[in-house]
């Protein structure tokens, strides 16, 4: 029968060896680091994240303006939506008037299955050219908690792998010091036997 004594790592005991002490001590470490660590960095990650793109947000609310175009052209028919409800768009030719009253056209995004003569709001940057709308929040929170996910998951990942390394370490220290204790305890305990 098999009796498992918790925390004799921690305990003083003639058995115990220097190798045990900093394997107990290793542990002690990678479950910090998992469970506190890896969640901070993922935090922290997903802050600078979530402020990099209010930033970006901002400065491109401040150089776009909408407009209201007519579509030249069809746009795809009406295909299923993806995942998660988003609206596909593509890209067709459209005509709008910009702020000096003069007519442009160029492509832009607009939603499937819109028809040609019917109204869509396009964005513009300074020089008028048809460009992606400013990030929303929605987009900004996507990112910021993506960013903040796939940090903790690969901080843990880094955690455990570094662990796995100092463990074979361990492992293989344990081993030799194992071979040279009976290398030593070996002849003695043959003179008993023989």
């Amino acid at each position: 029968m098999r009796t498992r004594v918790r925390g004799w790592r921690w305990r003083r005991n003639p058995l115990r060896r220097r190798c045990d002490v900093v394997e107990a001590w290793i542990v002690a470490i990678v479950g910090v680091l998992l469970f506190i660590g890896a969640p901070l960095a993922g935090a922290g990650a997903g802050r600078w994240t979530y402020d990099t793109a209010r930033t970006q947000a901002a400065e491109q609310r401040a150089e776009r303006h909408e407009v209201r175009a007519v579509l030249l052209e069809d746009a795809v028919p009406a295909v299923p939506a993806t995942q998660g409800g988003a609206q596909r768009t593509f890209r067709v030719l459209v005509r709008w008037s910009g702020p000096d009253g003069v007519t442009r056209t160029g492509p832009a995004q607009v939603p499937a299955g819109a028809r040609r003569g019917e109204r869509a709001d396009v964005w513009l940057d300074v020089r008028d050219r048809t460009v992606r709308p400013p990030l929303n929040d929605a987009a900004i929170w996507q990112h910021t908690l993506s960013t903040g996910v796939f940090t903790t998951a690969a901080t843990a990942l880094v955690v455990l792998f570094a662990y796995s390394a100092v463990r074979r370490a361990a492992v293989h220290r344990r081993l030799i010091e194992w071979e040279r204790d009976w290398a030593r305890t070996e002849p003695e305990w043959r003179r008993r036997t023989a």
